[in-house]
Order: C-alpha cells, then sequence, then structure tokens
C-alpha cells in the first residue's frame, strides 16, 4: 500500500481531501441514526490511515478538515460553526488535538523507521562488500598469479622446455583465464542483476546443444566426475535467452564439479513436459524441466535455505569462492520467468530442477519449413 501511494501520481493534498469527504459524505447519509461522537471516531481513523502513508503536511491538512467536518456537519447547530455546548467545543478541541498528535508521532515514527532501514542497508552493504574482497582476494589471486608464473616460465630464454612441459604450461594459462573469466563473469552478472537491468532476449534455444556445449568448455574441472546425460531425443526448441542459459548450466555443472569428491557422477536431465486440461484435450502451459544432480555430500540441511543467498558460503566448504554462483542461476531463472528448486537427494548428493514455462518449437516442424 506504501509503495502505490508513493507510485501514485495524485496530489497527496487531494487525497487527504477526498478521504475526509467520502467519509464525511457516507457519515451524512445516516447522520440521523448514528452519534456524532461515532463520526469522530471514524473521521481519527481516517487521519491515523493517512498519517501512515502520507507525509505531515497532508496529515495536519486531513486533521483540520475532519475538524471542521465534524463541527460543521455533525455537531447542532447543523452548518455552522458555532457550538453552543461546552462539552461539545471541549471534545472537539480534543479531537483536533489527538488527530494533530497522532499525526505528528507517526510521522517522526516514519522517519526512525527509514534512519533505521538506511543504517542498515549500510551495514549490510558493507558487510557484503568486505566479504566480496576477501573472496576476490582469493579468487582473482589464484588464476593471475597461475597466468604469470607460467608466462614467465616460458619466456625464460636460458630455460629448454620439453615440449610437453610448455603444453602443460599452455594448459595451465587456459585454465586460469578460465577461472578468472568465470569469476570476472559472474561479478558483471550479479551487477546486471542488482541494478535491474537484466532483460532477457528470448529466441529459439536448442537446450541439448547449450548441455553439451557448456560442458565440453568444462571438460578439465569435470575430467574426475562421470557425467550422464539423459536428454529427451526429441526435445523441441525453446524460446529462451540462450546467454542466460548457457551461463545457468554453467555455474550449476562447475559448482557441481567443485563441491563433489573425484569420481562423483554428475547426471543431467532435460525433457519437455505439459499442461493438459483433460476436459478440452487442450494444452494449456508447455515446460521445459531442466535438473542437474550429484551423488555427492549434498546441502548441510540446516543451511540449505540458504544456498541461493548472495555471497553466502557453507560453514565447512573449502576454501575460496565468492558465494555468487548459485544466486546468479536462481536471479537468471527468474528473469526468465521459471523456477528453480534445490533439495538433497534420500541416497547423498543434491539435485537442482530448474522449470521453464516457454514457447516451445518441435525441431520436426522446423524441418519441414
Amino acid at each position: 500500500m506504501d509503495k502505490l501511494f508513493k507510485k501514485s501520481s495524485i496530489n497527496p493534498y487531494l487525497i487527504s481531501f477526498l478521504s475526509v469527504g467520502i467519509v464525511s459524505l457516507l457519515c451524512l447519509l445516516i447522520r440521523d441514526k448514528i452519534d456524532y461522537r461515532i463520526v469522530g471516531y471514524l473521521l481519527l481513523v481516517v487521519v491515523s490511515i493517512l498519517a501512515i502513508f502520507l507525509e505531515i503536511k497532508p496529515v495536519l491538512l486531513a486533521a483540520i478538515l475532519s475538524a471542521l467536518a465534524l463541527d460543521y456537519l455533525f455537531i447542532n447547530p447543523y452548518y455552522t460553526l458555532h457550538i453552543d455546548s461546552a462539552e461539545d467545543a471541549f471534545l472537539l478541541i480534543m479531537f483536533f488535538i489527538i488527530a494533530l498528535i497522532n499525526a505528528v508521532l507517526t510521522n517522526k515514527f516514519r522517519i526512525m523507521q527509514k534512519a533505521i532501514h538506511i543504517k542498515e542497508t549500510r551495514a549490510n552493504t558493507l558487510k557484503l562488500y568486505n566479504t566480496l574482497l576477501d573472496s576476490l582476494s582469493h579468487e582473482l589471486r589464484t588464476p593471475i598469479a597461475a597466468i604469470l608464473g607460467s608466462i614467465d616460465t616460458l619466456q625464460q630464454k636460458n630455460v629448454n622446455l620439453s615440449t610437453e612441459t610448455q603444453q602443460k604450461l599452455h594448459n595451465e594459462i587456459e585454465i586460469a583465464s578460465m577461472k578468472l573469466n568465470y569469476q570476472v563473469e559472474n561479478l558483471l552478472n550479479m551487477s546486471r542483476l542488482e541494478s535491474g537491468y537484466m532483460q532477457p532476449k528470448l529466441d529459439w534455444c536448442d537446450i541439448k546443444e547449450i548441455i553439451y556445449n557448456v560442458c565440453n568448455r568444462l571438460s578439465e574441472e569435470t575430467k574426475d566426475h562421470k557425467i550422464n546425460y539423459l536428454i529427451d531425443e526429441n526435445l523441441p526448441l525453446f524460446k529462451l535467452d540462450y546467454g542466460l542459459m548457457e551461463q545457468i548450466i554453467y555455474n550449476l555443472v562447475y559448482n557441481g564439479s567443485q563441491h563433489t569428491p573425484k569420481g562423483a557422477k554428475i547426471e543431467i536431465t532435460a525433457k519437455y513436459d505439459v499442461d493438459v486440461d483433460f476436459d478440452t484435450h487442450i494444452d494449456l502451459i508447455k515446460k521445459c524441466i531442466i535438473t542437474i544432480s550429484d551423488d555427492g555430500y549434498g546441502f548441510p540441511s540446516d543451511e540449505i535455505n540458504r544456498a541461493f543467498d548472495k555471497f553466502y558460503r557453507f560453514k565447512n566448504s573449502k576454501t575460496g569462492g565468492t558465494g555468487l554462483g548459485l544466486s546468479i542461476v536462481k536471479g537468471f531463472v527468474e528473469a526468465q520467468n521459471g523456477t528453480i528448486n534445490l533439495k538433497n537427494n534420500e541416497n547423498g548428493g543434491a539435485t537442482f530442477e530448474l522449470i521453464f514455462n516457454a514457447e516451445c518449437l518441435s525441431i520436426n516442424s522446423l524441418k519441414n519449413e
């Protein structure tokens, strides 16, 4: 409701005037059936509600208008500001004072809330930056050191390196460069998500192609793991963002390779599903479902709900990592109106399930065209 008032183009003074006016007119219709004190309570409630959402000046206007409306329309003699009874005059004065005090105190309370929120935001931001810098000091320094060390060795003219050694150094440079690029990509992607700039470019995507390409890029990281593919042969094309889907699959497979023991199995499943209206037999919602599971250690049961939090690293996880990979996955999935679920498997390991409600196009129909 507060956001609605802030986004509304209606003048806050007009809101105050209309609120008091509408309540006064409604009460006027049943003036002979209710006591004017009840009308005063109702108007006081209106002022209190306005004080929650509006600034102090429009609320003060509402308090003044409420007092005038109560006197002019509901206290005898009607349609005059004259008051015969001292009791009624005292009631009207008290009504006005209470309305003013309520408006001022509520406004001060809102200001305090904003100040507390700003302070907490700054503290959280500082904490996030410190966490990020601590992580990056290791995550960026390590691949950069590997690259510089390998290049320095290759450039030494007084050392004769065998072809095999040179190839090994080139491979180390390539692996370190990929790790460095991965961390930089995560930082840039998180920046895009935080700024709200993320606008998916939907086009027809071959999910099988994306999965195979990503796993090929990660062949070095997954060389000690067994990767099984369970992909529907008749999987249609889906209208998704190719680049975002690549990053989603990359982060999940990379995460599985880094947090499971050697020899662990990573299984990737991709299938097509549809919700059907059984009365009309019409396809209602078409879904692309991707699951990535492993038979490793799984997630700590008391921390699994925080798996997608920015910069969060599990207590017993190995050193390194920025804690951004899974939060970026969640952001990219939701940017495409998808959902992601995480659960631990009964026999060990964990499973990520991605569900996208997306348009699809049969590959057979595409060939016919």
